[in-house]
């Protein structure tokens, strides 16, 4: 199906993303064609904006109120990310529904989601970049700089097993064999009506 994008489309966008220098400072993403495209970038501009929050949240020296502007900047981010896996799920399925019409209810129920693919495959491209800087560390010995590069390998298998997977799942909606649903997340420790502390502490007039 034309209008989905195939992995290796949907790779090489998350990849082009990581080698802007100011990216995801500057949201400005090159092109992705096809369904549900402004929800993967949206969802890659998320967990890249994640990734350098989890960073800067872990620093031992830096004061309690930066730790907690990083710590809600998660929370904002990974509810962010969450949305668009469910919107980017939204966007397959009607496309699927449109070609394909209803699927089979004696077809494969697959426990992922197309969506939860996407946003994996965008995570795995972080760690690859990450562990690439890391092969190339002059402040590291040899031993080092091999022990990164063989996890490098790894993760790049797994990426590529699970583009496959993504692939496959397309594939076999689109020829009856395969459906998944959209699993609502639910979150409910950002909603100030349903988080018990937040409850609490709006009651208490603290």
């Amino acid at each position: 199906m034309s209008d989905i994008p195939a992995s290796a489309a949907v790779t090489a966008f998350h990849d082009a993303c990581l080698r802007l220098p100011d990216w995801p400072i500057e949201n400005n993403a090159p092109a992705l064609e096809g369904v549900g495209s402004q929800w993967i970038a949206k969802n890659h501009f998320c967990n890249s904006s994640l990734w350098a929050e989890e960073d800067l949240a872990r620093r031992k020296k830096a004061p309690d109120y930066e730790i907690v502007a990083n710590k809600r900047a998660i929370d904002r981010f990974n509810q962010a990310r969450n949305d668009a896996i469910e919107r980017i799920d939204e966007a397959i399925l009607d496309a699927l529904a449109q070609q394909c019409g209803a699927f089979d209810a004696g077809a494969r129920l697959n426990s992922e989601t197309a969506g939860s693919m996407i946003d994996r495959l965008s995570i795995l491209s972080l760690k690859i970049r990450s562990m690439r800087q890391q092969t190339a560390r002059e402040d590291k010995d040899d031993t080092f700089r091999s022990t990164m590069a063989r996890r490098l390998v790894q993760l790049q298998q797994q990426r590529d097993d699970l583009a496959h997977c993504f692939d496959t799942l397309i594939a076999d909606c689109i020829a009856g064999r395969a459906r998944y649903k959209i699993y609502r997340q639910h979150k409910m420790y950002n909603d100030p009506s349903l988080n018990p502390a937040m409850l609490a502490e709006n009651s208490s007039g603290a």
